[in-house]
């Protein structure tokens, strides 16, 4: 019986551009193409299982075996710190993490800085390591209100055209680092799995070249 690899797509757009990278490389799965509300993706001939997870579960279905690979933002990655390989930066869904402000900001550093974010670890590691003491504000929904309404003096959040934070009247005061979308593999799957795995990894590292 032919090997199952387990991919973890990301649901949305970009689950659908990766699908494509991994039909090209030979591991198609014309099901998952079909108008359903199916979750989980077979094609015993080619030995291969895909599943929609959420974009930030990925890396948690990768890390504990669930799934042999998948593909999640390095902002999962650097705010997780999931114990996973990362084979490759695909260059999709670019994007970076960035620190913003209203435009009158200005940094009193006598005082502790207050930062509303999503990403605690990736803001208390970036404050850190400027030396700068902070207050790490929590938070799930609409970060970008946070400055506004007093909540906070900053906000750390993943910035991708800056539109959002133009019509809240917010600026880009520093980028912390870029983000883009990252091909991750399970360390036990890659031991047993690692012909199947290096296959997608060497055909997805020649499809960008040729898109260049």
């Amino acid at each position: 019986m032919k090997t199952m690899l387990n991919i973890a797509l990301p649901k949305g757009r970009l689950g659908e551009k990766v699908y494509a990278m991994f039909e090209k490389a030979g591991f198609p799965c014309p099901s998952i193409k079909e108008n359903n509300r199916k979750l989980i993706f077979e094609n015993e001939e080619c030995g291969v299982r895909y599943f929609w997870v959420k974009p930030s579960d990925v890396a948690i279905y990768v890390e504990r075996g669930a799934a042999d690979i998948g593909v999640a933002g390095k902002d999962i990655l650097l705010e997780y710190e999931p114990d996973i390989y990362e084979l490759l930066d695909l260059g999709l869904g670019k994007c970076r993490m960035a620190v913003a402000a209203k435009a009158d900001f200005r940094d009193d550093t006598r005082k502790t800085l207050r930062v509303a974010t999503k990403f605690t670890n990736i803001a208390s590691a970036y404050y850190r390591s400027k030396g700068r003491d902070i207050d790490i504000i929590h938070l799930n929904g609409s970060i970008e209100i946070a400055p506004i309404l007093g909540l906070s003096d900053v906000i750390v959040d993943i910035v991708e055209t800056g539109t959002t934070l133009k019509e809240n009247n917010l600026l880009v005061y520093d980028t912390i680092v870029p983000i883009s979308a990252r091909l991750i593999a399970n360390k036990t799957s890659y031991k047993f799995k690692g012909s199947e795995i290096d296959q997608i990894l060497r055909s997805m590292a020649a499809q960008m070249e040729e898109s260049k």
